[in-house]
């Protein structure tokens, strides 16, 4: 069978909506293999939603349309899933399908694609790059997609940079997070997110991670998913009294991150841990590094 690890995700970083995210080292797993007819799904680990086992499957549906993208006939398919990455919290469970999909796909067809072409094609169907970008390439990655193409950067990120991952019991859905932006912002809005954006990139670029506290603000997203997310504001402001270089709203959410210097995130993950523990909806916290290679494929 061919084994796909697929990374977990991190987009809308501060100003980065819909356009910037880093890959984590936390990983759902893939086999696949062609069999004579029909399709076998099984799931080895439970989510919070129930994962489908018919051709409803979204890791199926994305290899049915790369194989209908290359004209070619899908065989039958044995497909097994081992999610680690949580659903519906804004840890890209959904980009990781899509990927896992298209490399099996991929993989089975005989590899008419590189890694470029399967961009594309994640993309596409994902509607923005950031989370699909750094899921195939790994680390961070700059993205931005017209109607026919899509263009990124991989960005080599700091190595004493951690990921204290914040993810509460309750899941927020895409549509549900989209549905409070709203529809215009004002020139002032639009300054301030590309000012920060622009800065994001350069302090990434040169190690100035100093400049992250600045370079993270945000006004076209965060301001308006607050309502969404009890207490969130409170824990950015702990965050920072704890020692965070900055902290944002992981995609759409429920995920909340913090980035924090390696050599302050054990102390960090004490303290924020046991604020959070002062607060309802049972917040979990776990430090993450960044996946730097992307989804990876093992025949076995």
């Amino acid at each position: 069978m061919i084994h796909i690890k697929i990374p977990a995700t991190s987009a809308n970083m501060g100003p980065g909506f819909d356009s910037i995210g880093v890959a984590l080292e936390l990983y759902n797993h893939l086999w696949v293999e062609a069999i004579p007819q029909g399709l076998k799904i099984e799931v080895k680990r439970k989510q919070e939603i129930e994962i489908p086992v018919d051709e409803s499957n979204l890791i199926y549906q994305t290899m049915k349309y790369f194989y209908d993208q290359k004209g070619l006939v899908l065989p039958g398919i044995h497909l097994i899933q081992e999610d680690y990455i949580p659903m519906v919290r804004g840890l890209g469970s959904s980009a990781a399908c899509i990927v896992g999909g298209l490399i099996a796909a991929n993989e089975l067809a005989g590899r008419p694609c590189d890694k470029e072409e399967l961009a594309q094609m994640a993309a596409k169907l994902e509607g923005h790059p950031d989370n699909s970008n750094p899921a195939i390439f790994g680390s961070m990655v700059v993205g931005a997609l017209d109607e026919e193409k899509m263009m990124h950067v991989r960005l080599a990120l700091p190595e004493d940079l951690v990921f204290a991952t914040m993810v509460p019991s309750f899941p927020v859905s895409t549509a549900k997070a989209r549905g409070v932006l709203p529809d215009g912002y004002s020139r002032g809005e639009v300054v301030f997110n590309v000012s920060r954006g622009a800065l994001l990139v350069a302090s990434i670029m040169s190690g100035k991670l100093e400049n992250l506290s600045m370079a993270m603000e945000d006004k076209i997203h965060q301001p308006y998913r607050s309502q969404l997310i009890p207490n969130m504001d409170e824990i950015f402001q702990k965050a920072k009294t704890y020692g965070a270089l900055a902290s944002y709203l992981s995609g759409a959410g429920s995920t909340l991150m913090a980035m924090v210097k390696k050599e302050q995130s054990n102390q960090f993950q004490k303290d924020m841990s046991a604020y959070l523990k002062t607060l309802p909806d049972h917040w979990q916290l776990t430090l993450l590094k960044a996946d730097l290679e992307g989804a990876k494929v093992e025949t076995e």
